[in-house]
């Protein structure tokens, strides 16, 4: 009996610490969408945690870029499609959706904290967004928000927490940007030509010829020539060997 109480209290504690390990990772947002590895950071506002990182997607609208996020991962709210402003929720990670004013072809993704959502944002203009039981709990223990409405019309309706700029690289290696794709090539050491190049023509191991490296070189067993990479020459002669016979003799007294 005392085994199996003892074995009952184990499974009991096991199920308490994989409980708050889940509730923590959901807490800090593992489960959203990995939006730095997708689209370029283009800026930056935070003080302390309330955070916000916005982001661009090029050619893209709002429920473009909504079904993408979602598709990833799927949200424990979404707003309904709207060609303006959408709204994603991943745990205490609020994406804000929003057609780029002055480039209406773009659509800004900006990731905001849950704090920086309590302290900043109209709680009438949520409204039209998120649930009622969501908001409740953003502002009523928090006590009102501000007038911001977005980083789209963040001219007219300034956020109460700092103000927004271009990510600098501590920023970057927070919420890193899009690495951008590029083809490079490998060129040969003294070459005048970007044809020499390893990698022209699409292979890495086709090189085109030029004026200053006419012909393909190559490493090959030399005849003793003396040259760089000549190798020394093998002695095929068998060693000699003496064949003997000896002996151990007593040293005489005298």
């Amino acid at each position: 009996m005392k085994g199996r109480h003892g074995r009952s209290l184990l499974s009991l504690k096991i199920l308490l610490v994989i409980s708050l390990v889940m509730s923590l990772l959901t807490g800090c947002g593992i489960g959203a969408p990995n939006v730095k590895e997708t689209y370029p950071l283009e800026s930056v506002n935070r003080s302390g945690n309330a955070t916000s990182y916005v982001y661009r997607a090029a050619d893209k609208t709002v429920p473009e870029v909504a079904k993408e996020l979602s598709d990833e991962k799927t949200p424990d709210q979404m707003s309904k499609e709207d060609a303006e402003h959408m709204f994603l929720v991943y745990g205490h990670d609020y994406y804000h959706l929003q057609k780029d004013p002055k480039k209406e072809t773009d659509t800004l993704i900006e990731v905001d904290s849950q704090e920086y959502v309590q302290k900043n944002y109209d709680s009438s203009f949520l409204q039209g967004y998120l649930t009622a039981a969501l908001i409740g709990h953003l502002f009523d223990s928090f006590g009102g928000g501000g007038g911001y409405r977005g980083y789209s019309s963040r001219d007219i309706y300034q956020p109460k927490q700092g103000t927004y700029h271009a990510p600098t690289s501590s920023d970057k290696k927070v919420a890193p940007p899009l690495t951008v794709e590029k083809k490079g090539s490998i060129f040969r050491r003294g070459s005048s030509g970007g044809d020499s190049s390893v990698g022209s023509g699409g292979s890495i191991f086709d090189r085109k010829p030029d004026s200053t490296t006419p012909s393909r070189g190559k490493i090959s067993r030399g005849s003793g020539s003396g040259g760089l990479f000549d190798s020394p020459k093998k002695s095929y002669t068998k060693p000699k060997t003496r064949v003997g016979s000896g002996k151990i003799t007593r040293r005489s007294r005298r």
